[in-house]
């Protein structure tokens, strides 16, 4: 049988005061799959790419563990750090981001082939094509904000910045997509 669950702070002193790896397993357990899941939709889908920086997020937690001071819970400082590593990956590779937008063409010249283009698939293709046009901090600002429904003081915690450059980068970002999106304005759905 079983106790009851413990808090990540719990959790965390666990494997701090203990070097408890267990309990350091319990809280990668508890929060890989939204962190992952994050991770994928700032890096454009790329499962591949995701898997890597959460592997690395947790690596650099466990290393850092000692810093974490429990002022924000435990999921936002892990995703701080994910953050960190996401900009870190972008600042390495910018080729992928180009090749991300072209993977993004090449899907379109698939669907245009077909006779008949379902609205919702363009409307869907048009957003992502949209959304390459974002900087990574913009796009991040995006997905916290409005994907995963984070208050923007949240979402500054995690980008590591004052909630008025969350408020920037959000009014930036709706800006160039409503710029990217203005056609869809005059589109009927057929």
């Amino acid at each position: 049988m079983s106790g009851p669950e413990l808090s990540d702070q719990a959790l965390v002193a666990r494997a701090l005061l203990n070097d408890d790896r267990h309990a350091f397993n319990t809280l990668v357990r508890r929060h890989q799959s939204a962190l992952r899941l994050w991770l994928a939709r700032l890096c454009h889908g790329d499962q591949a790419v995701a898997d890597d920086l959460a592997q690395e997020t947790f690596l650099q937690a466990w290393r850092r563990l000692g810093q974490f001071r429990g002022e924000a819970q435990f999921s936002t400082w892990l995703h701080s750090i994910g953050y960190r590593q996401f900009l870190m990956h972008q600042r390495r590779h910018p080729a992928e981001r180009r090749s991300q937008a072209m993977d993004a063409v090449d899907l379109e010249q698939l669907q245009d082939q077909q006779p008949a283009v379902d609205h919702h698939f363009a409307l869907e293709r048009d957003l992502d094509r949209a959304m390459q046009v974002l900087s990574p901090h913009e796009y991040a600002a995006i997905m916290q904000c409005y994907v995963l429904d984070q208050p923007q003081e949240e979402a500054a915690l995690v980008m590591g910045c004052a909630v008025g450059t969350v408020k920037s980068h959000v009014f930036r970002a709706k800006q160039k997509l409503r710029q990217a999106l203005a056609d869809w304005h005059t589109k009927e759905p057929s």
